[in-house]
Order: structure tokens, then sequence, then C-alpha cells
């Protein structure tokens, strides 16, 4: 089981082949350190958006709202992490 960070795409640290789409602004990313330690850090996400680690937030939580990205939430399911 993988832990993930939760990531904000930022404006200005877009992937231009995933547009930033200021509904779906949150992130999975794959955490190898503990979400504290990087905080702040940009990091590539599971959908290949470029954000920025926001360390006070839960990706089980975030995962869950209408402002997660859906690729993202996808690839992140607990039915999908299991079936690989």
């Amino acid at each position: 089981m993988s832990a993930y960070a939760v990531g904000f795409s930022r404006p200005d640290r877009r992937s231009w082949a995933q547009p930033a789409d200021q509904a779906t602004s949150w992130h999975a990313v794959e955490a190898h350190r503990p979400a504290d330690e990087l905080d702040g850090e940009v990091e590539l996400a599971v959908c290949g958006a470029i954000v920025q680690i926001w360390g006070t937030q839960s990706w089980d939580r975030v995962g869950a709202g209408r402002s997660a990205c859906a690729e993202c939430r996808q690839r992140t399911a607990p039915a999908l992490r299991h079936a690989g």
C-alpha cells in the first residue's frame, strides 16, 4: 500500500501536458517520506501534474472531495492498488 501526500496545483507550476483546472487543484503525490518533511516541495503528482506539497492535508480526506483530481482519485483507489 502506498502512502500519498497532497499536492496543490499552482498556476506557476502547472504541467502543460496536464493544464491546471481550478476546480480540481488537489493532487496525490507518492510520499517516500512523511508528508510534513515534504511540505512546500515541488513534486510530480500521480497524474503527471507538477504540484507543491501541502503537508497539512491528508489525501484520504482531500481525495474524497470534489476539488481533488479525478485521475489521482482513480489511480489511488484501494481496489486498483491491490490489482497490480
